[in-house]
């Protein structure tokens, strides 16, 4: 019989539900318009059916089963149902689902069809990508990991290298504050060099990144940060897959760039699906809200500070009565304190005010993503298109970031032999506020103050002190702007030709053109400025960056067992950098801001720059294994760049790799309950490019002398070159074993490795007689060694579908310098010790408080009653070496080794339930052993009884705690303050909870929808810190050495969303 299906009610539907979902999560909806299509099919049964797993008859959900010849077909339920119409005659239905094999079955007279699928192992060889090229994962030879979409999508993430954070062993992803728009700081196996660069090298879609621009120029001469050319502009949606290549066999087809691991991004693409289309659109949207503000003290504990602040100067109380007697800690004169406070503070005191300016600064944010994509294709065209929209609305006024991007990857087979293809990514950003930060002047303002007057108007100055000015000016709209506005153009080309059977030709482009426009603004009501004229800058940036590649690949298999692959590559990088700024004071009108700099009063500073680098090389690379169980890699690169001198341009590094499926050998046949075991050892070079150009020549340097009485302008040599500067190299030894057990219940891989860095490119001081402060040269050697562990277990798998999985990373890296400039010598100038980390914290050691039993002792020291007490364990000999005991007084000496910002170890746990179509994950975190210098410490806890303070136990009399020293309003810092900024950065952190619904294929059908699923995510909702239980609102996790005040607070984000497909 005909039945006659049409798609206009469905679209309806369709179209009606999302816009009823999306209009609840946000002001921007997308719009889908589908023309009205009739289809007709010819229809004679039904056929439903239950598919099962053959190791446990547990029910599978999402098998597909399709019509064999047609685009007819559907997806298994929750229970592992389906149902399908199908025609009377010759009907073939085809089972396929991830990791398991698929089946055909002829359909005949039955009308109920049960299938028991069995596990496909053979999913233990998927392929990953591995540069300039693909390899089954059971052929690989180096240390590579996979982040996949699906993990991706488990969380939301503002950029790709969140997802990176604690799902894989051996990198390490962290980072300072919550600003909109900051990018984690991401090593792979820790530090190795102290000037070149630690970052990885970013390779999108076979096109390796520009990176840091800021390496380009040193931190000192660099008039602003340099627009980043790296994988932060990128849409997380748009994400296929992740490979992270770890050890140097799998890093040396990158050379130069591969010193500090690469990321290979690949995006998704289209497919071939016989013509139909999937529309897919991903959003959610949340709220972001500080976890707790940094306990201050309160107005009466600040009076009550500030009083014992001038009992604890040296000469004597200053808090003294009407009869001039020294008024005792813990007790309160009128007479004393209307000579300490000024008229707002006591009123203040009165009415036991306390002005919470963090309450008046923070807000709630907000965040939004949407991402539609577009995917389909035929056998000679496939595509995949997508628009993103996202914006992170910060939870402090001034502080957001927006990004629209809008991406076309398409794929064409001109014929059987040449294939082309483009990856196209558009992308433009705004985001505010990256300089600035009006929570961090909440930190020290007096509470006994008042933000606004009785009318309500804000008050500038809200007490006499002319250095503290209300927070609150700082977010008045126009009162200060920083904008910056990116643009980014990224292109993938590439043609490929089918030489002969097993030999290909392809040919990469790959420009990646990026501008940054930005402008800053001051106004005269701020802070910086304190009533001054206003103050604007304006810069431009422009980076075009350009890979152009031609590679011949061969692969071949000889009798059966034999397994060839040959990789050829001929390869140039090229970069112009360029950019200029202007800074001016005195702008006509605050409403002009920074869009009128030439009509300011004063130019401030002009500056400019151009910075051209090119990387040429050559790379071949052969694969070779012995029936699936003995596997060879050879690699060896060829780089040349212009920034080494003449005779050093070039540097060569090689890789070796074995492996040894034992898993495959004849002997291991009867053991049933082994997947997977594999060997490997690896050992190969990579070499690091990462300094500023023009370091291999002598530069000048404008200077001003005088000529007849009046200035005049000239040039002198400024800069030292070193025409022999060469490349650091990076020599790593790699043991892994990758392992599965119980068809894949258990599966992962643990790594064991060593890399030595010689040749550290240092700048080198040179004495004062000769002219120049230093000069850049190849000096000195590092190592790190670690262990990397990673497990992926399905704990349950029940027949009621209950079904949970796990998985767990482990890292622990040490790095030491083995030498520098003179060999095994220290450098105490720079803190750099041999046996040591990179970054190791050098400085005197808090022993306690001097108690009032201790005043003799504390005097001998130089010290008194209240003071820190610093350990003394250092003294002289009469020769003049040092004696590691004790001499009695304190000096540069006793200055201990305290700890490094190296964690003794870092890992993640994330565990997954799946019944009947509700999912819950949640995501742990953790980093143990690492120390932080705290910044509130040493610039916010000064004690001097002028500014507030960070609620803290301070000594008196009364209080003899040995945390922290008396108040002293006679100190610009308490003595030996160092000793009081060193802390456990240890934490734990939940870092994400996810909970969802899929609907079942019965509903989503009757929708006209593939699939649906709704989710609730929560992010960070707990920290456990010995650090942050002190101080609340303090995040311990942070990608610079210190925490400081102008760190934003750690935030919870809470969002929900949906994942639709039509």
């Amino acid at each position: 019989m005909k039945r006659k299906f049409t798609s206009t009610g469905q679209s309806a539907l369709r179209l009606t539900m999302a816009a009823m979902i999306v209009s609840g999560f946000t002001a921007e909806a997308f719009s889908l318009n589908r023309p009205n299509v009739t289809h007709v099919f010819s229809i004679d049964k039904t056929v439903s059916g239950k598919i099962t797993s053959s190791e446990d008859n547990t029910p599978i959900p999402g098998v597909s089963v399709v019509l064999k010849g047609s685009r007819s077909g559907t997806n298994t339920d929750v229970e592992g149902q389906f149902k399908i119409e199908v025609p009377d005659n010759g009907a073939v239905l085809v089972f396929s689902s991830v990791g398991f094999i698929t089946q055909e079955v002829p359909v005949g007279a039955k009308s109920i069809i049960d299938i028991k699928m069995d596990a496909d192992m053979k999913a233990l060889t998927e392929v990953v990508v591995v540069g300039y090229g693909s390899q089954k994962k059971s052929q690989t030879t180096g240390a590579i990991s996979s982040v996949s979409a699906k993990q991706i999508s488990e969380m939301p993430i503002t950029n790709i290298g969140q997802a990176m954070q604690g799902r894989v062993a051996g990198v390490d992803v962290s980072q300072s504050g919550s600003k909109p728009g900051s990018t984690p700081k991401i090593l792979i196996r820790g530090r190795r060099s102290f000037n070149a660069g630690n970052n990885p090298l970013y390779v999108v879609d076979g096109i390796p990144l520009a990176g840091d621009r800021n390496e380009l120029m040193s931190s000192a001469t660099r008039p602003f940060d340099f627009v980043s050319g790296g994988y932060e502009d990128m849409n997380p949606n748009d994400v296929a897959s992740m490979e992270i290549l770890k050890d140097a066999t799998a890093t040396a087809i990158y050379g130069a760039r591969g010193a500090n691991g690469v990321v290979l991004i690949t995006t998704k693409r289209g497919e071939s699906t016989k013509g139909k289309t999937t529309i897919s659109y991903d959003t959610y949207v949340g709220v972001t809200d500080a976890l707790d503000k940094i306990r201050l003290f309160s107005g009466p504990e600040f009076a009550e500070y500030l009083r014992e602040s001038r009992r604890g100067i040296a000469a004597g109380s200053l808090y003294k009565d009407a009869n001039g007697n020294p008024v005792p800690t813990g007790q309160v004169d009128a007479f004393a304190d209307s000579k300490l406070f000024e008229a707002v503070e006591l009123d203040g005191i009165a009415k036991n005010r306390t002005t919470d300016y963090q309450d008046m600064i923070l807000r709630q944010g907000f965040q939004q993503n949407h991402s539609v994509g577009v995917q389909g294709g035929n056998e000679k065209t496939q595509f995949y298109i997508s628009g993103g929209f996202f914006r992170d609305k910060g939870i402090s006024e001034g502080l957001d970031y927006t990004r629209t991007s809008l991406r076309a990857n398409i794929d064409h087979n001109i014929n059987s032999r040449v294939k082309v293809g483009i990856s196209s990514y558009l992308m433009y950003s705004v985001r505010n506020g990256k300089d600035l930060n009006p929570y961090s002047f909440t930190l020290n303002q007096n509470p006994l103050g008042r933000a606004f007057d009785d009318a309500g108007k804000l008050i500038f100055a809200p007490t006499n002190d002319a250095l503290l000015t209300n927070p609150l000016a700082e977010i008045v709209p126009g009162a200060q702007v920083d904008e910056r506005k990116k643009y980014r153009i990224f292109n993938s080309i590439y043609t490929e030709v089918k030489i002969i059977e097993g030999l290909k030709y392809r040919i990469n482009f790959g420009p990646d053109f990026a501008v940054e426009r930005g402008g800053r603004f001051i106004g005269a009501q701020t802070n910086a400025r304190k009533g001054g004229d206003p103050q604007a800058a304006i810069y431009n940036q422009y980076g075009f960056n350009w890979t152009l590649e031609n590679i011949v690949t061969y692969n071949k298999t000889f009798a059966a067992k034999h397994n060839l692959g040959i990789t050829a590559l001929h390869s140039v990088q090229r970069e112009n950098f360029e950019a200029n700024t202007i800074s001016v004071q005195g702008v006509p009108a605050e409403t002009q801001q920074f869009y009128n700099v030439g009509n300011a009063n004063a130019v401030l500073g002009v500056g400019s720059v151009l910075i051209p680098w090119t990387l040429n090389s050559y790379m071949a690379r052969i694969n070779y294994d012995y029936a699936d169980k003995y596997l060879l890699t050879v690699t060896a690169r060829r780089d040349g760049s212009s920034r080494f001198g003449e005779n050093t341009k070039y540097g060569t590094f090689p890789g070796v790799a074995l492996g040894w499926n034992i898993s495959n050998e004849p002997f291991m046949k009867g053991v049933s309950w082994l997947d997977l075991l594999k060997l490997r050892v690896s050992y190969g070079s990579v070499g690091n490019q990462g300094v500023a150009p023009y370091q291999t020549q002598g530069l000048l340097g404008r200077t001003i002398y005088a000529w007849d009485n009046t200035p005049a302008y000239g040039y002198r040599p400024n800069t030292i070159g070193n025409p022999d500067l060469r490349w650091e190299s990076s020599a790593t030894k790699n043991v892994g074993i990758d392992f599965s057990f119980i068809k894949g219940r258990v599966q992962g891989s643990l790594e064991l490795y060593e890399t030595n860095t010689t040749d550290l490119l240092l700048s080198d001081q040179l004495p004062a007689s000769i002219g120049f402060n230093a000069v850049t040269r190849n000096v000195g050697e590092t190592r790190n060694r670690g262990i990397e562990l990673g497990v992926s277990t399905i704990n349950v798998n029940a027949k009621n579908g209950f079904k949970w999985t796990t998985d767990f990373q482990f890292t622990k890296n040490t790095e030491a310098i083995i030498s520098l400039y003179n060999g095994a010598v220290d450098d105490l100038g720079n803190k750099w010790f041999i046996g040591y980390p990179l970054s190791e914290y050098f400085d005197y050691k808090k022993a306690g408080i001097w108690q009032t039993n201790e005043a003799d002792a504390a005097k001998s020291y130089g010290s008194r009653v209240g003071q820190i007490k610093v350990a003394d364990v250092n003294g002289r000999s009469a020769d003049g070496k040092l004696t590691g005991q004790p001499d009695g007084k304190i000096n540069a000496d006793d200055r201990q080794k305290l700890g490094s910002d190296v964690p003794d170890w870092s890992g993640g746990i994330t565990n997954r339930f799946n019944f009947k179509g509700f999912d819950l994950s949640f995501f742990i975190y953790a980093r143990q052993g690492q120390m932080i210098i705290s910044g509130f410490h040493r610039d916010n806890n000064a004690l001097a009884g002028r500014y507030q303070q960070m609620y803290v136990d301070y000594w008196t009399p009364n209080n003899p705690t040995n945390e922290f020293p008396q108040p002293n309003k006679d100190q610009e810092f308490p003595v030996n303050n160092s000793a009081i900024i060193y802390y456990d950065g240890s934490f734990v952190k939940i870092r994400n909870v996810n909970f969802g619904y899929t609907f079942s294929n019965n509903l989503t059908k009757k929708l006209g929808l593939e699939s649906l699923r709704l989710f609730a995510s929560i992010q960070q909702p707990k920290i456990w810190s010995k650090y942050r239980s002190k101080y609340n609102g303090v995040d311990p996790e942070t990608s610079d050495t210190t925490i400081g005040s102008g760190v934003t607070p750690a935030t919870r984000v809470s969002t929900i969303g949906l994942n639709v497909k039509f």
